[in-house]
Formats: structure tokens, sequence, C-alpha cells
């Protein structure tokens, strides 16, 4: 010390020597110029400033140096006194203090929300009512009200957790004297100090760490929880969030665990056991140590009759109880919607960062509607189990949005989540089949088509390809309404073909497509794959009246604190104009009222919608609306393996489900159908395409034929033709038969031989046996089917066959008139008196087939690309009422 302040006063005599009474020496200044005037007047008023300054900074820097001199110099110097060295320790010692202090304060959390907080590492999908749809993470799945909680289970809890609950602030201190005095007589760790306070600032803000700073940390906590909530608060909380064991958290869960039933029936031996958990869960599992619990237990019932909460009786007899448990697994890890949860957690992180997902907390809170899911299931699972075996289909799938805010109400991606994850409703990439037209025919009306715009329904073969119909049948000239009710594919394509495929492809994509569109001709009938979500979602922009919103599934999230860190606003978009959305409509609900789709109806309720068939049925669609909602269904197998069944098995499946959303739901009607068909303003300019070549064949068969063919197309397959050879004039058994036949019948009723045109009106006049009849017509089946080969070795003869062909398509004659033809070459064949004679014949009718008229409609040979389509045939464009 002497040292010190010998060296303090060297320091400070050579400040005082280096410190000179003297004024101060000014600065040297440039020389003023010889001409005053030229100075200018702020520089000498800078100069004079700095020359007050200097002098002041001089006289500070003496005083303040002897005042911090002076308690160091003199006869009784102030560092030669205790006092100042006890006050000096005190006075850091405070300061110390309370650095560390403000520190520890510092890093307390906020506790205000320790009743709503979520623990980390967790997430809570909820559905559109709050219903919990999944939980992952440390959470409590059933969180109940303290008045919902049996009294005799709380007065459990306390008695063996907290004996003085009701009368400390956080922190017990006679607790913990009486644990350290516990714990030193049985020379272990038998009795612990926190209280449930203590215990709930450990289960929501800290961790398990033992360390006296943690310690520390948790009775501070505890103690601020108990200043800004009530007891009842904090009981509820506890009880709902405290580890019980087996997956189990809170009491509701754990009464679940062991016991299957709801925390109200249990019994006071089943309440202790569950009171006698928390210490070590896993040690005192029901479940894995039943005789270590029920120790356990009846201690319990001991502290609860010490603490007088029951009577020895009581304590008696349920010691005396037998522990039995009955275990289920935690309800925490039930999943209701397995496939629209997971779609959910594949969609977060495109609205929440990876950093706050890590943390967790989260709750998710989204737009499904719990009782229509319910319903979805329902329909989905009895769709596959009473038609899935029958029709060769084994997974089925179904989405359903309501269009005017593209919130997702309903979802079932496949028949089992728990065996196969894969989501038919998002990740399945199929053809839509012929679901795809409506973006075809809605590219045509927003070009200002009208809906009665005649095409010939014939073979069409368009730069190699060649589309068909699923009839494999031709109706001849139709209008683009009844084409799209009736499905026909070839009428899709020469649509197509007239408005262009970008213009479909940009339509499409507006309206919700995301999938790649390929501009081929196939696009029109669906050859491009999407999945169920996009093509139910561009649905819905027909049921808006031309407005379209995305489908979503999230409605907000929010963070462990419960802010709200992400809210769903859904943007509606214009995309067709409301007098052809208006058409569109009115022409989809054609297909259900009239056409494909009939077993989607609901009855007085209006309805809109399309079928779709890929490829053998490999796909089978059905997408459907109303004002309020849209809903899409799929049928089919994982390995694209064909079906055996119809797009009207998808109908009835969304009708199986919408029957049972609109109950209680008000019926709205669709806009009306404008009254303007032709001539409106096109909304959108049509690009047609230029094909290299195109071909539109006569239609060879009669409706007749057509509806056989129609009907049985594996019996037809199997029936072939009599004999290749066709060059000699004599006809088959069977055809000679019936020839001699009609000749007897002829000489016998004493009439000579008709004209040809006097006989066919006889012969449409002539009733055949239904049995007869059938031979016959399979004969003209089989005539047509083996027409190309008859074709190469008798020209002249398979020539007349295509022209009378030709002529009863034209006349739209009845089945007796083709009867007729055949008889008639039948008898000609075998009744004639010479070969001249025949030859001339058939010259005659070669002559007049090259002469016959054409069809009602005229039939181009060629389609020309840049021509325009004909116009539909007087019946076809009789307006019919607004459906």
């Amino acid at each position: 010390m002497a040292k010190f302040i010998s060296r303090l006063k060297d320091i400070s005599g050579k400040f005082n020597a280096g410190v000179s009474t003297e004024p101060v020496d000014t600065p040297k200044i440039d020389k003023q110029p010889d001409n005053p005037d030229k100075v200018d007047k702020q520089t000498l008023r800078r100069r004079r400033e700095i020359k007050r300054s200097l002098l002041r900074m001089k006289r500070f820097s003496g005083q303040q140096l002897e005042v911090i001199k002076k308690p160091f110099t003199g006869e009784n110097p102030l560092h030669h006194k205790k006092r100042f060295w006890i006050g000096l320790g005190v006075g850091g010692g405070a300061i110390a203090l309370g650095v560390a202090w403000s520190s520890f304060e510092s890093s307390l959390p906020d506790t205000g929300d320790v009743l709503t907080l979520m623990r980390p590492e967790t997430l809570t999908i909820k559905a559109s009512n709050g219903k919990i749809l999944q939980q992952i993470g440390p959470t409590t799945r059933e969180a109940l009200k303290i008045d919902k909680i049996p009294k005799k289970l709380i007065q459990a809890f306390i008695a063996i957790e907290d004996r003085r609950f009701y009368q400390h602030q956080g922190v017990d201190y006679q607790g913990v004297g009486r644990a350290i005095v516990s714990n030193l007589v049985a020379r272990d760790v038998v009795e612990g100090a926190s209280t449930i306070t203590q215990q709930l600032a450990r289960m929501v803000f800290l961790d398990q760490e033992r360390s006296v700073w943690r310690k520390l940390k948790e009775v501070r906590t505890a103690q601020k929880i108990e200043n800004g909530n009530t007891k009842d608060q904090i009981l509820e909380r506890y009880l709902n969030l405290v580890y019980l064991g087996e997956g189990a958290y809170g009491v509701a869960d754990a009464a679940w665990v062991y016991f299957t039933k709801p925390v109200y029936e249990l019994t006071l031996a089943e309440m202790a056991t569950l009171a006698a958990i928390p210490p070590a869960p896993n040690e005192y599992s029901p479940l894995k140590n039943p005789q270590v619990i029920k120790e356990r237990r009846n201690l319990v019932l001991k502290r609860m009759q010490e603490a007088d909460f029951i009577t020895a009786e009581e304590a008696d007899k349920a010691i005396a109880a037998p522990l039995i448990t009955k275990a289920s697994p935690p309800k925490r890890l039930e999943r209701f919607a397995p496939y629209f949860t997971e779609y959910i957690q594949q969609e977060l992180p495109k609205y929440v960062s990876k950093q706050v997902r890590e943390v967790g907390g989260l709750t998710v809170e989204t737009s499904l509607h719990a009782e229509w899911q319910e319903a979805a299931e329902e329909a989905v699972t009895k769709t596959i189990e009473n038609t899935g075996r029958g029709q060769n289909f084994e997974q089925a799938a179904l989405v359903a949005i309501d269009p005017r805010t593209g919130e997702i109400k309903a979802m079932v991606g496949g028949k089992d989540f728990f065996k196969q994850q894969f989501n038919r409703v998002t990740q399945a990439q199929r053809q839509p089949g012929s679901t795809f037209k409506a973006f075809v025919y809605a590219t045509a009306m927003a070009a200002g088509f009208t809906p009665y715009r005649g095409y010939l329904d014939s073979p069409y073969k368009v730069d190699g390809y060649t589309p068909k119909n699923y009839s494999e049948t031709h109706q001849g000239w139709i209008s683009m309404r009844d084409a799209l009710i009736s499905s026909i594919n070839v009428v899709a394509v020469k649509v197509l073909v007239d408005v262009g495929w970008e213009p479909t492809i940009q339509l499409a994509r507006k309206m919700g497509i995301e999938s790649e569109l390929k501009p081929t001709y196939s696009t029109a009938l669906g050859a491009s794959e999407v999945n169920l979500l996009e093509l139910t979602s561009a649905y819905g922009t027909f049921a808006t009246n031309g407005t379209h919103t995305k489908a979503f599934g999230i409605r907000r999230v929010l963070d462990r604190r419960g802010n709200v860190i992400y809210n769903a606003k859904s943007k509606s978009e214009r995309v067709l104009q409301e007098d052809t959305s208006a058409i569109m409509t009115w022409l989809l609900r054609g297909v259900v009222n009239e056409g494909t789709g009939q077993a989607a109806s609901l009855g007085d309720r209006p309805v809109a919608g399309k079928t779709g068939t890929s490829d053998e049925a490999r796909d089978l669609w059905f997408i459907g609306y109303i004002p309020q909602m849209v809903a899409g269904v799929w049928l089919g197998n994982d390995n694209n393996k064909p079906t055996w069944g119809a797009s009207s098995t998808a109908a009835y499946t969304w009708h199986e489900f919408m029957e049972k959303v609109v109950e209680g739901m008000p019926i709205e009607k669709f806009p009306p159908r404008p009254t303007q068909l032709e001539g409106r303003k096109p909304q959108i300019e049509v690009k047609p395409i230029k094909p290299r070549s195109s071909y539109s064949g006569p239609i060879t068969t009669d409706k007749s034929d057509n509806d056989e063919q129609t009907q049985t197309p594996r019996r037809r397959r199997s029936r072939r033709t009599y004999s290749e050879d066709n060059s000699s004039n004599e006809t088959p058994r069977r055809s000679r038969s019936r020839s001699n036949s009609y000749q007897t019948n002829s000489v016998q009723s004493g009439e000579t031989r008709p004209s040809r045109r006097r006989r066919r009106s006889q012969e449409v006049q002539t009733q055949e046996v239904p049995t007869r009849t059938y031979r016959r017509r399979r004969r003209s089946s089989q005539n047509t089917q083996s027409q190309s080969q008859q074709t190469q070795e008798t020209p002249t003869r398979s020539y007349r066959r295509r022209r009378r062909s030709s002529q009863n398509t034209q006349s739209q004659e009845s089945a007796p008139l083709r009867r007729s033809s055949y008889r008639r070459r039948s008898s000609e064949s075998t009744s004639s008196t010479s070969s001249t004679s025949s030859t001339s014949r058939r010259r005659r009718r070669s002559r007049q087939t090259v002469q016959s008229s054409q069809p009602p409609a005229p039939r181009a040979p060629r389609r020309e690309y840049n021509s325009a389509a004909p116009p539909a045939p007087p019946a076809a464009r009789k307006d019919s009422s607004s459906q």
C-alpha cells in the first residue's frame, strides 16, 4: 500500500509540474495580411472561440485533479481507513448483484401466456370447427376445463404432489425443509420439494436439466406464474399437460390409455393410480409394473385421508380394490382425415419458414368440414366394397371444394391410408378422359360459338390421328350441345381443330389446370394427365359464374404463443364472361339430366357435371357441382389396369356423397342461360389448327346396327363372316334358303316380281319373325365387319353393299328395309335366268349408286381447315327450354 501511495504522489507531482499557472500560449496564427479589410470576419470569430476553449480545458483539468488527489493526500488519507474498503466492497457487491439479477430476470420467460403456450416441437392440425385432426409431438389431445375434472382426482394430485398448494405463492419453503429432513432420515430422495406451479413452469418453459441455475429459474418463474394467474387456472393447465406415461399427456388421455374410459367414469382407486404416476412415469406405469404402482397408489390414498379429502372407510375400500387396467392407444396418436392432414403438412412449408417450423408449437387451422369428411369416406368405402370387385377397380378418390372461397371441405385420397400413403387426389396424375371436353367447349363458347352449331359425326382422320367414339358408332349431323351430352369424341376433336390448341390450353390453365397440357389432337379427349384436385378446382369456375379461386386447405397458422403468423387471403380471378359460364352450366346440366351423368342427379336440386372415361376404362371420372359446392370422383387402379366399369359408377359415388352434404343446405339455382346464343361478342380469339390432311368418311352402319353393336360388343367380335372367298355368284347356304323361301312365297301368291321401288315399299310393310330378324341383323353386322376383305375380292359387290348401307342411313329406314335389301340380293343371285341379265342389273345399280343423292346434311369427304363449319341441320336448331 505504501508503494501505491508513493507512486500516486509521484504521478500527481509530475502532473502538477506539467500544469502551469501561466496563461496558455495561444496557438500561432498566420500573419494577417497587410490589408485588414480583406480578413474574413467569420475566420476571426472562430479563432477567438478556439482560444477560449483551450483556456477552459486547462482550468477544468486542474480542478478535477485536485478533487481526486486531495482525499488521498495529507495527514489522514482516505485509503487508510477501514470504512473505505468496507464501503467499497459493499458497493461493488451491490452493483454486481444488481447486474446479475437484471441478467437473471431478463433470461426468464414471459409467463403471461402460460395458459396458452404450446410446447416446442409440436404441431396441431384442426378442422374448421376446432376438432383436432392430428397432433405431432408431446401434446394433449383432450384439454378439460377445471369444472369437468372430478374433484377427487384434483385432490389426489394435490395430496401427493403439493399438499400446501393453496397456501404458498409458487414456492413452498416449508415443503423444502420437510423434504430435506425426510431425505436425510431416509438417506435417499424420497420426497420432492417442487410445487405444482414449479412443475408447470418446468413443463411449459424449461427443460429437465439438473442444475442450480435451472432450479433458480424454475423458482422465480413459478412465482411469476402465481402472481399472474389464479390457483384454478394453474391447476387446470397442470392437469392437462402433465405426462403420465405410455404417451399420455394430461389426465384425460391417461384415463383412456390405462382404463379406456373418460375421467368422469374413473373410480377413486383409478384416480389415485393416475396421481401416483408423475414422479416416474416409466417406473410407475400400471401396464408395466402393476405391483409397484399399486403400492404408490395406496400411498396416495393415505395422503388423501391425512388431508381429510376422503374418509378412512373410503381409503380402505380403495386400497382393497384390485388394479384392473384396459389399455388403449393414446388419442393424440389418432388421425382423422389422414390424407388431408398429410397434404397440410406438405403445404405448410409454403407459408411458414423452416426456422419457425423447427421451433414448433404451431397450430394449423384448416378448412376441412368434419361431417362432410365422414360422408366422403363413407361414400368411397361403400363404392369400393360394393362395386370395386365386380368392376375390377381397387382404388377411389374424392375431393370437395367450396368454389366461392377455394376452401377444401373434404378429401379422401384412397382406400386405406395406413397401408398406402399415396394421395390420389393430389399426387396421382391420370388421364381425365371426356371431362376435359368441358375446356374445349368452354373455349368455343368464349369464342362466340353457338351450342347449336352442327358437326358431322362420322369416321374422321386428321394428320394420321383417328378419334373413335366410345360406342364405336356414329350419329351423323349433330349439334355441339347434343354431342357434349352424348360425349361424342369425334365432334370434340373437330371443335378443337376449329378453336385451336393454344386458346384451349390457356383457358384450362386460367381455370386451374397446372399440369402440363400437350398440343395434340388427343388433348380434346383428355390425353394429358392431370390430378383430381386441380380438375375439380377448375370445374369450380363454372359454378361461380366464371371466376376462379385457387383451392387451399390452410386458413391460419398460429405460433406457440398464439400469434397469427399466416392468414389465408383467397383471390378470385375472372376467367370467363358470365354469359359464357351460364351457357356451359346449361350444357353440363344437360349431361346430368339427359346424358351420361344421370346417376348424379339430386332430385329437384340443379346439378351440372361431366363424366369421363380414359382408354379401356382405366380411369372413371365424374366432376359435378352445385352453386355452393364442386366435387370430383375418380375410380381406377394404381397399376393402370383396365376396369370393367363405367363413369356412371363415379357419378353415383358423387351422388352418395352430395346427398348428405346438401342436407339442410338451401337450394340455389344456376344463372339462367342467355337468350342470345348467336352473334355473341367473342371473349377470346380462336387460332384454328391447320392440319396437313384431314378426312371425313361415310357412315357405314345405321342406328339399329349401332345399338346392337353397343349392347353386345363381345358377341359381335366373336362372330365371323361366312367365307373370305366371295368371288362366285353363289350366296351362302342360309342366304340361298331364304331366297328360295322368298321365291316360293311369291309363286304361291301368284304375284309377279315387282319393280325395285315397289318391291322396297312392300317389304317395309312385311312383318318378320323375331328370330329370323336377329339372324339377318347378325349377318348384316358380319357383312359390315368383312367389308374390307370382300372389297379386295369382289369390288363390284362390295361397292353395292356400301351403297345400300348409305341409302339406309340417308332415308333412316327401319330394320325390315335392310332385311329386304339382303333378301332381294339373294333372290337376284339365285333366280336370275341368265348371267347377262344379272350383270346388267349390277351395272345399272352401279350407275344408280354414282348418281344417288347425298344425305340431307351435306357431307364433305375432305375437311378443309380454312372453311367455316357447316351450319347445323334444321332439326338441331330447335331451341329447347333452358334446363
